[in-house]
């Protein structure tokens, strides 16, 4: 018989169509995350388990899925996943490294430049009717060439976004808990300690994991610490960010700006006070959301079930020492 794996949400057809080949697929196709009992429901029938980032796999899961032998999670990032849990089960856990690395950069830039010169803010302006003449002062925004950049973390992302920051001339700073002389090195970038890079940096992007160390990493003290014409960009996880003092720090002029493709709480209702704040651009969770990206991390997904299906070691393991 076929294995019977459950995918949790609707994936690029590449991905899928490596799993119905082999697999007694079992697909939820709605637009939502899938409901917590129907998760349970699947996950006490499945040998694998296809989850995103929306989809919390904790230990009382596991232990309803007595069958399960491998979890592949459509993402780079697994703080959704209990890993010490799955890892004590002996369940392999498959993530999607590399693929998604120059999609996220890309908008993480995009990101500094929209904030940096006001793009939507100027669009909008076009939209509404109210672009009436050229004049010395409008819509006066930041200068980004030969500004400085701060990276907190220096992971394949952050070190996509040096490389970009490099093309527009950029002095580049970054703080990563290993410090990585030899990236910083090949990259031009100074590693400093994370209250120097807040003090002198004019762009602060994020890329390090959630974790109990960087969950609200940037609060009060650190906003404080910024420069008032800084910009701050968050494509890494919302919690790093305490949303209640980026509120107050883009309202009262701590900071400059912000530009948000991940946020806390995720999805932002509309009536949160960051949505209505014109100096922070917000993205819905679309860093890595090109087509190559996206099916390149379909595949990779699908193969990393299939492999653990097999009883083979995983192409990309999170916990290989489930070995």
């Amino acid at each position: 018989m076929k294995p019977r794996v459950f995918v949790t949400r609707k994936i690029p057809a590449a991905g899928l169509h490596l799993l119905r080949e082999t697999c007694d697929l079992r697909l939820w196709e709605g637009e939502l995350p899938v409901p917590r009992e129907v998760l349970y429901a699947e996950a006490a029938e499945a040998e694998g388990l296809l989850t995103l980032l929306s989809d919390r796999v904790d230990a009382d899961l596991l232990a309803h899925a007595p069958h399960l032998r491998v979890i592949s999670q459509y993402a780079v990032g697994f703080d959704n996943l209990d890993v010490a849990a799955a890892t004590a089960r002996g369940i392999p856990i498959g993530n999607t490294p590399d693929v998604l690395t120059e999609a996220t950069a890309d908008l993480a830039f995009a990101l500094l430049l929209a904030v940096a010169r006001r793009l939507v803010e100027g669009v909008d302006n076009v939209r509404q009717g109210e672009w009436k003449t050229w004049g010395p002062e409008f819509f006066l925004g930041r200068d980004v060439w030969g500004a400085t950049l701060g990276l907190v973390g220096l992971g394949r992302i952050g070190q996509a976004m040096a490389v970009r920051g490099q093309g527009f001339g950029m002095r580049l700073l970054y703080t990563d808990p290993h410090c990585h002389p030899e990236r910083g090195a090949a990259l031009g970038a100074e590693c400093v300690d994370l209250n120097t890079l807040l003090a002198e940096a004019d762009f602060i992007s994020l890329h390090c994991p959630l974790t109990p160390e960087t969950r609200g990493l940037i609060g009060e003290r650190e906003l404080r610490r910024m420069r008032s014409t800084a910009i701050l960009i968050n494509t890494a996880r919302g919690p790093i960010v305490r949303s209640e003092a980026l509120v107050r720090a883009l309202s009262e002029g701590w900071i400059a700006g912000a530009g948000l493709d991940v946020t806390d709480p995720e999805p932002l209702p509309p009536s949160h006070p960051l949505v209505a704040l014109p100096n922070c651009v917000i993205t819905p969770h679309i860093a890595s959301a090109s087509v190559t990206a996206r099916t390149r991390m379909a595949e990779i997904a699908a193969r990393n079930l299939l492999a653990g299906l097999r009883g083979e070691r995983l192409p990309f393991c999170v916990n290989p020492q489930v070995y």
